[in-house]
């Protein structure tokens, strides 16, 4: 097993390549068809990568930007696992499942004979996991060199690169936010803006591969932001671990954060945050019932409870009691009406008794949350959790059992049908045969599937509603999206645009300053070529 950093001492590594800010909006080729080396040479970038992700949008990001940083440089991404020369699988450790379909894939593709690189949280938390022994890994902080894990991989080594991203000694958020980047869907963006969290929770697994908190200067934030709205996003998701810790390591707030990021969301673009714990989220209750107001941002928080017994809190370490929890609620649905809370609940948590479950169940029935993630306990290597007695597995069972049933008798959107929605439609519905939208709660509203309404924002009536879904039909198609007045023009090239566009993006705004940037182009060719011809002569007269 060799270590990248040996390695570039004694291959012909390719030299530091700048990465320019740049999105490649194209989608994945599942049509492409694998080209074997010529002879025994093997040329850097002529092959194609597949990327599987497993877990959370934070990870969706990551694979997003390891895509954009191989195809930038020649590697064609295919989402055809056969056509593929190298499979790059982004793992999760947040549940067994999860773990199990990286080990399933990684024999799958050894079966194939396609090389295997893997990245994400199961491979940075469990370097020393048996299944991914002798495969090449790429760490968390380090996606921004899949260039090089890959080529090594492609030339039989296997290598693994881990390390943070630091500052000194302080932990920077990661890899720049400002990499070339493939989007799954072009009109969403994935902003992660942290990394780890502050927390010590006895279960989970991935504060193992993710660490303690590091993020991203707010500048750097909203000009990734800006840059994607000027490339036709409609939908922003922050993301994080735990995006209401934002800031606590550089000496800002989440607040600070999204007050400067609402200054330039277009018309006509939404931006939906991401999961918060209670005790951070607590400290801002007062300026998210501002932010989540804005028009252009949705009224949805992911506020995981995990237990309503505060005795199970307690093991689990999440330092908050669930009287906090259902503050953080009441306050958020008394001053914002209407708004969507999620949340997540842990069936079977080793110290969790009868009477403690019942508190869950009496939490459930009485918020009566519309979206509600219900997970079985999971035991994960390595977390105190883990060396706890566990509850029988068909207890275990029974209890996510009565949870789901209580969540699927309940209906938020009944009272809904007759309602006009504005909704933003982004995505492709699991059906195939509609498109989805989301209105200001981010509740999903099926659309007809009509091209032109992709992207765009709708004025519907709702006619039908279901469990999670309302159906409409079309009232209005509203405006396309309208950059703010304050953005700036950095004449920046886009590198989607054919070369009409490239080089009207090069030029100044102003007739007047685009005459005199020409006049110095032709100026400065001209002496170009005058060196030129003035070299030439000299070097016939010293060879005479």
């Amino acid at each position: 097993m060799d270590d990248i950093e040996e390695l570039a001492r004694t291959t012909n590594l390719p030299p530091d390549r700048p990465n320019p800010r740049r999105i490649i909006p194209r989608k994945f080729n599942s049509n492409i068809k694998s080209e074997k080396p010529v002879a025994e040479s093997l040329i850097p970038g002529s092959q194609s990568v597949f990327v599987k992700t497993w877990g959370c949008s934070h990870n969706s990001s990551d694979s997003e930007y390891m895509a954009g940083l191989l195809s930038t440089y020649g590697y064609r991404i295919t989402d055809s696992p056969m056509a593929a020369d190298c499979w790059l699988l982004n793992s999760c450790t947040v549940k067994t499942p999860s773990e199990d379909g990286l080990r399933n894939s990684i024999m799958s593709a050894t079966k194939l004979g396609k090389k295997v690189v893997v990245a994400g949280c199961v491979s940075q938390g469990a370097p020393d996991t048996k299944f991914i022994e002798g495969y090449s890994v790429v760490g968390t902080h380090q996606i921004d060199r899949v260039v090089e894990v890959v080529e090594e991989t492609m030339k039989g080594h296997s290598v693994r690169l881990f390390g943070q991203k630091r500052e000194g000694m302080k932990k920077l958020g990661g890899a720049s936010l400002h990499l070339p980047k493939i989007r799954k869907n072009p009109l969403i963006e994935i902003i992660a803006i942290n990394t780890g969290c502050l927390n010590q929770c006895t279960y989970c697994k991935t504060k193992h591969a993710r660490g303690e908190l590091g993020s991203y200067p707010i500048e750097d934030i909203v000009q990734r932001g800006q840059q994607c709205f000027e490339e036709g996003v409609r939908e922003v998701w922050m993301t994080s671990e735990d995006t209401g810790a934002y800031g606590r390591d550089i000496g800002v707030t989440l607040p600070e954060l999204l007050y400067e990021f609402v200054k330039i969301i277009p018309e006509g673009c939404m931006l939906r945050l991401g999961m918060t714990n209670p005790p951070y989220i607590m400290d801002y209750l007062e300026d998210m019932v501002t932010i989540l107001s804005h028009p252009r941002v949705y009224a949805f928080l992911h506020v995981p409870v995990q237990a309503a017994s505060d005795n199970v809190l307690e093991d689990m370490k999440r330092e908050y009691t669930c009287g906090e929890f259902r503050k953080v609620v009441d306050y958020l649905r008394e001053h914002v009406p209407g708004v969507t809370i999620a949340t997540d609940i842990i069936c079977g948590f080793p110290t969790e008794t009868e009477e403690d479950f019942n508190e869950t169940l009496a939490l459930i029935d009485r918020y009566q949350f519309p979206s509600l993630f219900i997970n079985q306990f999971f035991p994960r290597p390595g977390t105190p959790a883990a060396r706890m007695k566990r509850i029988p597995a068909d207890q275990v069972k029974l209890r996510t059992k009565r949870a789901t049933e209580i969540f699927q008798k309940q209906f938020p959107y009944k009272g809904k049908i007759g309602s006009v929605e504005t909704v933003l439609v982004t995505e492709l519905a699991t059906d195939g045969e509609h498109y989805v939208g989301h209105n200001k709660f981010y509740e999903q509203v099926l659309v007809p599937k009509d091209e032109s309404y992709m992207g765009s924002t709708l004025t519907v009536k709702i006619t039908e509603t279901g469990k999670h879904y309302m159906k409409c039909e079309v009232l209005e198609v509203g405006s396309t999206m309208k950059l703010p007045s304050t953005y700036s023009n950095p004449n920046r090239i886009v590198f989607s645009e054919g070369p009409k566009k490239l080089v009207q993006n090069l030029l100044p705004s102003s007739p007047h300053t685009t005459r005199n940037f020409l006049l110095l182009l032709f100026a400065g060719l001209f002496v170009q070529l005058l060196y030129i011809v003035i070299r030439s002569r000299w070097n016939k007269e010293a060879a005479t």
